[in-house]
Formats: structure tokens, C-alpha cells, sequence
């Protein structure tokens, strides 16, 4: 099958040398192009860790270019992924099947909607997590930390839910949890909250660009934390009527690990060399992405079950403070309606 993937960052060229590796064509269009420029150049992906080898992905110069594959991967930040969905959907036709990984804010519906101004009706697979762990060494090289056991996904509209299941398994293998609404794909991202706790107990870390273990320093005290807002968004999917996954259950979906605590479970990953590098800059997606378009979403969701999330309501306003902005107002993919369209899923 020909694959396009929209981005270029490490999930995306882990993505590309996943595709190739079990036999199907993969292209990667960076949209600013600055991320490609050494593959154009003719130099390899190698890639280590839970896949090896070195890959040729094509690459795309533009989003017609990529609307030429069968599938679309949207791999990228959700800060740039209004901008990636306006340019391809004058390119989609009733042939293409779109992927959002590691889907937030609902933007699935915002990619719908806009189909939908055009008659078209294609699925949109929203996944609630990427199917693997990666960094990047450099524009070229990554390193595979783990292929994801199980990743929920959910189809819009839920009539090619099969279709999108089958297309899904062919293409990444069998990983993959079929639910029935958005609204359970989005109780069960995990990142959002732990990469608060992460953000709001490292920041100085990020801001000085030292070099840490983000495993390494998942102490007691920042685990505790992980849980408590992890206790939060159990608390939310209940009131809405959802059953999702608690951290632990993530633990031993994603890396096959159990334990008692957040601070155990990630003390067994620094031992079997499983440990990362903590973000260098504050700058981070952890920040600028989960924020706005993670944890707002969770706060418009609760506001609507007349619950409060006290730890993620508070994390958001201190995070603005901290960077001298208010991310409750720089989502620029939730609609309201999208919301209207969850009070009728829930």
C-alpha cells in the first residue's frame, strides 16, 4: 500500500521505516522542507532500536504530491495540523483513508467538516497514541524505542469503523483497539497529563537546555503528581459515561510493565535502558501542544459533565503565567460545534 505521511519529526520517519520495513511504500512531506532536505539529498534513514535498518522513504514536496498515496498519515504537531488539513483537502477523493496520530482536540471533526464542504466522506481513523516511541538523533537517523501493543482508535463517520480497523492492521500490524466515539479516544491520550506533571516539575531543566533523563527523574514526588491527575481524567471519563484505561493499564499496554506506582514502573525502564532524554527547550510540544490542544479540550469536556479538574485547570493557568500567554485561547482546532457534536456522543 502507498502511504503518505504528513510531518517529518521522529514519530513521522519511525512511521516510514515501520511501512517500509513490512513491505509497503512510504513518502514524507515536512511542509516547511527543512527536515528533508538531507533525503532528497540522497542519504538514508537508519534507524535503531525496535527496528533496525536503513530506509529510502520518497519525499513529498507538497500536499498534492501527497495525496498520490492510498493512505495519509497526519504525524506532526496539532499546532500545525489545521494548516496540513486546509492544503490537503482540495487534493482527497473518496479513494483516500486518513490517519490522525496521536489525535487531539477533536480533529478528526474539523477534517470532516471540512470534507464534508466538498460532498466527500472518507474515514478519518483517530489514534489515541502513536504506534511506536522515537527520537531523533538527527534529521536521518532515530532510534525506535518500542512498537505500541495496543493503540484505541475510533473511525469518523463509525459506518467504515471495519474499514479503517483492516486498513490500520495492514499497515502497521495487529495493535490496534477498536472504540466506538472520539470521545473515549480522547480520554485515553495519556500525554497531555504527563507531560504537564513532567513540564511543571522541570521546567527550569527545559529552559537552561540541560541534558536529563526524563525517566531518570520520574521521582516519587512527580509520580504522585502523574497519578493524581491521571485519578482526574478517570473521574471525567466516568461522568461522561466512558470506560478508558488508567497510567497503569498504559504501562503494561505499551512497554509490557507493572507496578504500583508511576516512579516504580518508570525505575524499570531506566534499568532495562529504556530511559529518554527530557525536552532541552521550553519550547516544547510537551507545552506548546499538549497544553492547548490536550488539556483544554479535557477542560471544555468536563465543563460540559459540570465537573472540575482542579490539578489540570490549575496546570494550564501556571503554565501561562510561566510563558507569558493564555493557552485556553490558542486552539485553533476545537469549534464549538465539535463540541455540540461530543454533548451527542456522550
Amino acid at each position: 500500500m502507498k502511504v503518505g505521511i504528513a510531518g517529518a519529526g521522529a514519530i513521522a520517519m519511525g512511521y516510514a521505516a515501520l511501512l517500509l520495513s513490512r513491505g509497503h511504500e512510504a513518502g514524507i512531506w515536512s511542509p516547511s522542507g527543512n527536515r528533508t532536505v538531507d533525503l532528497l539529498d540522497g542519504k538514508s534513514l537508519k534507524a535503531t532500536g525496535a527496528i533496525e535498518g536503513e530506509f529510502h522513504p520518497a519525499v513529498c514536496q507538497s500536499a498534492s504530491e501527497l495525496a498520490d498515496a492510498d493512505v495519509i498519515v497526519l504525524a506532526l504537531p496539532a499546532y500545525g495540523q489545521r494548516f496540513v488539513i486546509d492544503a490537503l483537502v482540495p487534493h482527497l477523493q473518496n479513494r483516500h483513508t486518513v490517519v490522525i496520530s496521536g489525535h487531539l482536540s477533536f480533529a478528526s471533526l474539523y477534517l470532516a467538516g471540512r470534507l464534508a464542504e466538498r460532498g466527500l466522506q472518507l474515514p478519518v481513523i483517530a489514534w489515541n497514541t502513536t504506534a511506536l516511541t522515537c527520537k531523533s538523533q538527527s534529521f536521518t537517523e532515530i532510534r525506535i524505542g518500542a512498537l505500541r501493543k495496543i493503540v484505541s482508535i475510533a473511525v469518523v463517520p463509525t459506518r467504515m469503523a471495519d474499514q479503517g480497523l483492516e486498513i490500520c492492521i495492514a499497515l502497521f500490524g495487529e495493535r490496534f483497539a477498536l472504540q466506538n466515539d472520539l470521545v473515549t479516544i480522547t480520554l485515553s491520550n495519556l500525554n497531555p497529563q504527563s507531560h504537564l506533571a513532567i513540564a511543571l516539575c522541570n521546567l527550569t531543566r527545559f529552559e537552561r537546555a540541560e541534558v536529563w533523563g526524563q525517566r531518570e527523574n520520574m521521582t516519587p514526588t512527580v509520580g504522585r503528581f502523574i497519578e493524581a491527575l491521571d485519578q482526574e481524567r478517570l473521574s471525567l471519563a466516568a461522568a461522561l459515561g466512558k470506560t478508558v484505561g488508567s497510567v497503569f493499564d498504559h504501562y503494561r499496554n505499551s512497554f509490557g510493565l507493572s507496578g504500583q506506582s508511576v516512579a516504580g514502573l518508570s525505575a524499570q525502564q531506566v534499568e532495562r535502558g529504556a530511559d529518554v532524554a527530557g525536552p532541552k527547550t521550553i519550547d516544547s510540544r510537551y507545552v506548546l501542544e499538549d497544553v492547548p490542544f490536550g488539556l483544554v479540550p479535557l477542560l471544555r469536556l468536563a465543563e460540559m459533565a459540570g465537573i472540575d479538574l482542579p490539578l489540570h485547570r490549575s496546570g494550564v493557568a501556571i503554565l501561562s503565567a510561566c510563558y507569558g500567554r493564555d493557552f485556553m485561547s490558542e486552539n485553533d482546532l476545537l469549534l464549538k460545534s465539535h463540541l455540540e457534536a461530543v454533548r451527542e456522543l456522550s
